[in-house]
């Protein structure tokens, strides 16, 4: 894919933008003047993957104690400000490395340059983040909302679109006349669809990065197939440079699922292992769900290093499946025949897969950190055997 060149900002270590890689972001669920327990997410959130964090400061108290949460993390902070511009003033003061602005709820004009001008100073930009919960038509703006609305009459919700964009507009006009341009823009909805429409039209009309999103997903389990459906079909169009995935859930699933995400597309760099595994089939000899979670759960916490490992519950259609795998095991007949960069090297039970599994990932972990080998080169490579193979045998 090649990615749309954009403006390029600074959020504290990260940038975002232009050549930046596409960054993850996340916010904590938490009281922020609650420090130690604000600290303690953020670094959840960090070790997780997450680049960059957002905090709530809907008072006083909250922003407050933002010196203290900074000195005691490592990743950049955004602070969320909603309805009351002096807590962008305040959260700027102690040190935070980015604003989020709602336009939909801070809409006066001095306010909103007594913000910007302060960013300017400390030298932070600021994300235009609007909301389809938080716009609501306005009539000085009418005529623009409707020249919009035409333009987006082909499309689903179309009027709702063209609020979007119009309260965009109108923000960044703001913006110009302070000529400050260290923005970012987002736009978010809950229908994946309209996500899709309005990052396309973000992404023609305007060069500044862009903030992906799919707002009140809902549980993880529904909502990273809206989300992903959204942010997976931008990202391949080379549409956006940060990115959040929202549950109703511990915000460290988002973090987890935007990795995997960008791992996916070859937008992010894989650390730690990954596991590809069989679908359900009638033809699995092995519990092989239960294995694959235990694997899981094992490589999560033991391999820091690249390895893909294939779990395959069968012999037939397994070996071409898990080819280009570091390690592999085929199951079948209550065993599992185990193979390390194209070698096989066991024939073990059901009740060995899981330990001699582990531990071929480990000693191939220690052979890449030594240099004695390389992933990848003499990867997994089996031709499916005859119908009349026998998992003991496995020959070819």
């Amino acid at each position: 894919m090649t990615r749309k060149m954009t403006r390029q900002i600074q959020v504290g270590n990260v940038r975002i933008g232009g050549d930046a890689p596409v960054s993850i972001q996340s916010m904590t669920s938490g009281y922020t003047h609650d420090v130690d327990a604000c600290v303690t997410e953020i670094h959840k959130l960090a070790n997780a993957g997450a680049d960059i964090v957002r905090v709530a400061v809907p008072e006083k108290k909250d922003t407050a104690v933002l010196p203290e949460i900074l000195s005691q993390v490592s990743v950049p902070i955004v602070a969320d400000v909603h309805f009351h511009f002096k807590r962008a003033l305040e959260s700027i003061e102690a040190g935070v490395h980015k604003i989020r602005l709602n336009p939909g709820n801070i809409g006066d004009t001095e306010q909103v340059n007594a913000v910007i001008d302060a960013c300017k100073d400390a030298g932070i930009p600021i994300r235009i983040g609007v909301n389809e919960g938080s716009v609501v038509e306005r009539k000085d703006k009418q005529k623009r909302q409707e020249e919009l609305a035409s333009f987006f009459s082909d499309r689903k919700q179309g009027h709702l679109l063209a609020m979007m964009i119009a309260k965009i507009e109108e923000y960044l006009d703001i913006f110009a006349a302070r000529d400050f341009h260290d923005i970012c823009l987002s736009a978010k909805l809950m229908d994946a669809r309209l996500v899709i429409d309005i990052y396309e039209e973000l992404s023609k009309r305007f060069d500044y990065p862009l903030h992906l999103g799919v707002t009140h997903a809902g549980p993880r389990e529904t909502g990273s197939i809206r989300s992903i459906s959204a942010l997976g079909s931008l990202l391949s169009q080379g549409i956006g440079d940060t990115i959040r995935i929202s549950y109703a859930s511990d915000p460290v699933y988002e973090v987890e699922d935007g990795v995997e995400l960008l791992n996916c597309l070859d937008l992010r760099d894989r650390i730690g292992a990954e596991l590809i595994a069989c679908p359900s089939c009638g033809r699995i000899q092995v519990d092989l769900f239960t294995l694959v979670d235990d694997v899981r759960k094992q490589l999560q916490d033991d391999i820091d290093v690249p390895i893909k490992v294939a779990v395959m519950g069968c012999v037939v259609n397994g070996p071409g499946e898990a080819e280009g795998a570091d390690v592999a095991v085929f199951a079948g007949d209550r065993r599992g025949i185990i193979y390390v960069q194209g070698e096989r090297v066991a024939n073990v039970p059901e009740n060995e897969i899981l330990d001699r599994l582990l531990h071929e990932c480990k000693n191939l972990q220690e052979r890449v950190r030594s240099g004695a080998t390389k992933l990848g080169e003499k990867a997994v490579t089996i031709v499916a055997p005859t119908s009349d193979v026998t998992i003991e045998g496995h020959h070819q």
